[in-house]
């Protein structure tokens, strides 16, 4: 186990500084957690899923998820111009309400990363930057360090890594502890703060919810700050089954260590609906003490647009054209 490992879980607590002893310990303690109950995981996602939002308490949950949205592009044919003009809206969503909320973060690829920094100066908007050759992952250590660290050099605020599916479903878990925590070591800046690391399971390629969970468990001990579903580049992305079973994993995490852990579900969360029954879900699972931008994020292109045309349904009475709100 590297020095980094031994630190991680030293800090961790709650009794479990020798899990990553070695590969076996590891393999003892992730494939000693209870099995996840698929039925009754599916139901409890469907149940809350129904549950109502009206009137006051749904205007407070629509402001909420706005600044709950890490505001993404991360396409081949980003531009400056593309990301400077995103940053614009993160910043005043709603060029007609200025009481609009502001998103949490603006999520970009690396080389992207100075010029969202320079753009959202003076605000307290995160800049998030993926990197460890995001979206696959396929890249050898040294390659995914030097991604890390020229995104946290360029000025990320946080750094969303992909785990190595491969070596995960491989059993290699090891292997995906040691490297969360070199890359969470890569995050630190040379005045002692550091970004803070999401790590991306991939939840649509980990084929089962036990491994969702192990995953789960897995990046919390090494340090991960936030644990993340997907990077919206595969079919399955974000599902409410998926993200109750992440949301249940931080809390019975922080129960026996102390320490909290933020969850973002990313990919496919299109509309207010949808944000609404996540917001639901963490209100149940979690409390009070996660609904805040420090502890859950929505990872989304276009939940934003949808949110601005229920926000101005909610003040005016009637929906907006589809020519209200910007295309992203």
């Amino acid at each position: 186990m590297s020095t980094v490992a031994a630190n991680a879980l030293g800090a961790a607590g709650g009794g479990l500084q020798d899990v990553a002893a070695s590969e076996a310990s590891l393999r003892r303690f992730l494939h000693g957690l209870p099995g996840v109950d698929a039925v009754g995981l599916e139901a409890r996602a469907a149940t809350l899923g129904t549950r109502s939002i009206k009137t006051t308490a749904k205007a407070y949950a629509i402001d909420l998820a706005i600044s709950m949205i890490d505001l993404t592009t991360l396409e081949g044919a980003d531009t400056v111009g593309k990301v400077r003009a995103l940053c614009t809206k993160g910043r005043n969503p709603d060029p007609t309400d200025l009481t609009a909320p502001r998103v949490a973060a603006i999520c970009v690829y690396p080389d992207m990363v100075a010029t969202a920094k320079a753009a959202l100066a003076g605000t307290e908007i995160q800049v998030a930057s993926v990197a460890t050759a995001f979206p696959a992952g396929r890249a050898a250590l040294p390659v995914k360090l030097a991604d890390t660290a020229d995104a946290v050099a360029a000025g990320a605020d946080e750094i969303d890594m992909v785990i190595d599916r491969g070596a995960f479903l491989s059993g290699r878990y090891m292997s995906v502890f040691d490297e969360i925590t070199a890359v969470k070591q890569a995050c630190v800046r040379p005045d002692g703060t550091a970004a803070h690391l999401k790590v991306i399971f991939e939840t649509g390629e980990l084929q089962t919810y036990d491994n969702v969970r192990r995953a789960s468990w897995l990046a919390m001990l090494a340090g991960a700050d936030f644990i993340k579903t997907s990077t919206g580049k595969v079919a399955v992305n974000a599902t409410p089954p998926v993200t109750l079973l992440m949301l249940e994993a931080v809390r019975d995490f922080k129960q026996q260590t102390g320490i909290q852990i933020g969850v973002k579900p990313a990919g496919g969360i299109k509309t207010t609906k949808d944000a609404m029954k996540y917001l639901v879900m963490v209100n149940e699972t979690l409390g009070d003490d996660w609904l805040s931008a420090h502890w859950f994020r929505f990872g989304a292109s276009s939940l934003l647009n949808d949110l601005l045309m229920q926000r101005q349904k909610l003040t005016t009475g009637r929906y907006s054209g589809p020519d209200y709100v910007t295309v992203d």
